[in-house]
């Protein structure tokens, strides 16, 4: 990344994106998350930020990868994973809201009784991912037009996976687009899926479960499989920064198609 595009996305103070994540009431933020499997954020970057993120997408320097979802059959539309080292909001976002989610991963995996591995910092945990062969970075751009979609689907990449993960809206939803809310479906233990639709607004985050999340069943707590995806654009265009906090080993595309694979109803 070139100095002057750097500093083009960095804005004035000292941490303004660790500012609006803490402002956020993170006890409301925990309750909503562990009842819906997903809950919104404050707004995590400003109007000119956003627009900001939204003018890279033409420049290839800022991505190792891109991604057509039809060819994949993945939806339609295109997304691009950003490459290392991020730009500035995208890097503050992802090390402001990581110590706000382990708390919720730890408390997911003791219900579930399963070891809870990462630890305090996501500098330490990228270490343990990279060891593992995960060294691919995840934060995503993506790009959808009129009538494009994106598949329900789980992000996971490797077989170190965060359970949280968080998506902003960088358009203004009723101005730049229609459509496009963010869905979420979830399996409940022998009962009927549960979907969720949520319109984000712009510059807002939005966290949801990355792969599943504990529920209330009869016999305690049990996992619920949670796959998420994005309905259909219905005028307009949408762009999406998508926050994953695991990195990916090499097959990242193999692993959302495997993934898709066991959609609900396919």
């Amino acid at each position: 990344m070139s100095g002057t595009a750097t500093a083009q996305l960095t804005g004035p103070g000292t941490d303004p994106w660790r500012q609006r994540v803490d402002s956020g009431d993170w006890n409301a933020i925990t309750a909503e998350v562990n009842e819906y499997g997903g809950a919104l954020l404050p707004q995590l970057l400003t109007p000119a930020e956003a627009e900001r993120l939204r003018s890279l997408y033409e420049q290839d320097g800022f991505f190792r990868s891109t991604v057509n979802m039809g060819r994949h059959r993945f939806g339609e539309g295109e997304y691009r994973y950003f490459r290392s080292p991020y730009p500035t909001p995208v890097e503050r976002l992802k090390q402001a809201l990581y110590p706000r989610l382990v708390p919720i991963a730890r408390d997911w995996h003791a219900r579930l009784g399963r070891p809870a591995p990462w630890p305090d910092t996501l500098d330490e945990w990228l270490r343990m991912c990279h060891d593992a062969g995960q060294r691919k970075s995840t934060a995503i751009l993506l790009r959808y037009g009129q009538g494009d979609w994106n598949a329900l689907h789980r992000d996971l990449y490797g077989d170190l996976v965060f359970p949280l993960q968080v998506v902003i809206n960088l358009n203004e939803p009723g101005v730049d687009h229609t459509g496009g809310e963010f869905l979420l479906l979830e399996q409940r233990p022998r009962a009927q899926s549960r979907g969720t639709a949520t319109l984000l607004p712009h510059g807002h985050g939005y966290l949801f479960t990355t792969r599943d999340r504990p529920v209330r069943s009869a016999r305690g707590w049990s996992a619920a499989p949670v796959r998420h995806g994005v309905s259909a654009i219905r005028s307009g265009q949408r762009h999406t920064l998508g926050l994953v906090f695991h990195d990916a080993a090499l097959a990242e595309v193999g692993q959302v198609q495997h993934e898709a694979r066991l959609r609900p109803g396919t």
